[in-house]
């Protein structure tokens, strides 16, 4: 059975944070796997610009260090996110990172997108998942020697929770592979606000969109859903049809995590943050309150586990009142229905399980 280390929040002048920080990876056993010389992803959330409720850089950095007194070479990596939005590219997504607070001075790592200037460079994955054959990573992760996958745990609107495994299956996806779980149908254009400027049509590497009566279309029939005419749109008008059920969502960002760690295995090392837990994810331009006081952080070698142990800290301690929480403010209640009541968020958990991603059983060792 995985272990999961969990340290709680409290410190003092002999120890704190930043020292339990130090001693959960220890635990994890970060020493074994990441070796020296070993380019090592650090797989993180820089946070959307306005939000507040992302990992503070100050302790990336304390990460970062911990990786460096092992000889390797760590370098913090997010991807392009498929909306259109301050991080919709790399240079956008780089600043806006910087601007949070993740420039070298103060994380002591470089900073690279995983996916590239545009968000399609990309490297195909073989896995043998139930729903997914193939999976589109972002190259800098498939390329990366070791991962350390540094996540906020918190509430999510279409998962019920993003964890350790949202933060590997959707994080480290290309553009491509984003569109592949949220949506079975090509992009759309806003007809009535397209300008026909033809900046999609030059992006387009399929011959899938046509400029018709000064207006662009999308031909599903060629579409390959890169979604780089997304990116490119100056008047952002070309989305995403959001069309996929929440459970089949889940699926596919499990096996996608499956693929973003394959060829690291036993190279991979987790550390979640169950702070600031707030009702909706850090792509948000904000962080409304938190539903649950900060619980701790926890670190382990097997990401279904983490996000299991995660998910019980968080139903077990008390709602806070006030907050987006509607249900299950007592101990041992329900939080992520207590916000969205519809989403069965067990299912990440449990096709995680099944495509051998980790084990929902686990061992918590507080230190």
């Amino acid at each position: 059975m995985p272990k999961v280390y969990f340290a709680d929040m409290r410190a003092g002048h002999k120890e704190n944070l930043f020292d339990k920080i130090g001693k959960l990876l220890a635990l994890a056993g970060m020493g074994q796997h990441i070796a020296e010389g070993d380019l090592t992803a650090v797989k993180i959330h820089f946070g959307e610009k306005g939000n507040s409720a992302f990992i503070r850089p100050i302790f990336a950095r304390r990460v970062v260090e911990e990786i460096k007194k092992l000889g390797a070479k760590p370098f913090l990596t997010d991807s392009s996110t498929l909306y259109p939005g301050e991080r919709k590219e790399a240079v956008s997504a780089l600043v806006c990172a910087i601007e949070n607070g993740f420039g070298y001075a103060c994380a002591g790592a470089p900073l690279i997108i995983s996916d590239g200037l545009r968000g399609v460079t990309e490297t195909d994955v073989a896995i043998d998942g139930d729903l997914l054959k193939k999976v589109h990573i972002g190259t800098e992760i498939v390329e990366a020697d070791s991962l350390v996958c540094l996540t906020h745990f918190k509430c999510h609107e279409l998962t019920g929770f993003g964890g350790a495994i949202k933060n590997l299956g959707m994080g480290c996806a290309s553009r491509k592979g984003k569109l592949v779980q949220h949506s079975t149908v090509a992009p759309k254009v806003a007809e009535a606000y397209c300008t026909g400027c033809g900046a999609c049509l030059k992006a387009c590497a399929h011959d899938a969109i046509r400029i018709i009566e000064g207006k662009a279309t999308i031909d599903p029939e060629l579409c390959a859903g890169c979604s780089r005419c997304i990116s490119v749109c100056p008047v952002k008008v070309i989305n995403v049809q959001w069309n996929e059920a929440a459970d089949l969502v889940m699926r596919k960002m499990a096996e996608y995590a499956k693929g973003a760690v394959t060829g690291k295995e036993g190279r991979a090392v987790y550390l979640s943050f169950i702070t600031q837990v707030s009702p909706a994810c850090d792509c948000y331009g904000h962080a409304d309150a938190p539903i649950v006081n900060d619980i701790g952080i926890c670190a382990s070698t097997d990401p279904v586990a983490i996000d299991q142990a995660c998910a019980d800290l968080v139903n077990g301690a008390r709602g806070n009142e006030g907050s987006a929480l509607k249900s299950g403010h007592e101990p041992g209640g329900d939080k992520f229905r207590g916000v969205y009541p519809q989403i069965p968020w067990e299912v990440q958990l449990e096709h995680g399980e099944k495509v051998g991603l980790g084990s929902r059983g686990y061992e918590l060792v507080k230190i």
